[in-house]
């Protein structure tokens, strides 16, 4: 099928396989996923960035 990891029937063939493959699935997951304050922190320093680094075309120099 995709040619990469185990073929699904391998995996759920015994519990401890498929418990295993499951626990990779969530660390992957958790490992991925953001928590919601890093996430505001970051936009709100994109933000920031994008207002300091703005400069009006008809402000005068």
């Amino acid at each position: 099928m995709f040619g990469f990891g185990p073929k699904l029937g391998q995996v759920f063939a015994s519990r401890w396989k498929a418990v295993a493959w499951s626990l990779g699935i969530l660390a992957t997951a958790y490992c991925t996923v953001p928590v919601a304050d890093q996430a505001r922190e970051h936009e709100a320093q994109k933000a920031a960035v994008a207002k300091a680094a703005h400069k009006s075309p008809w402000a005068k120099d």
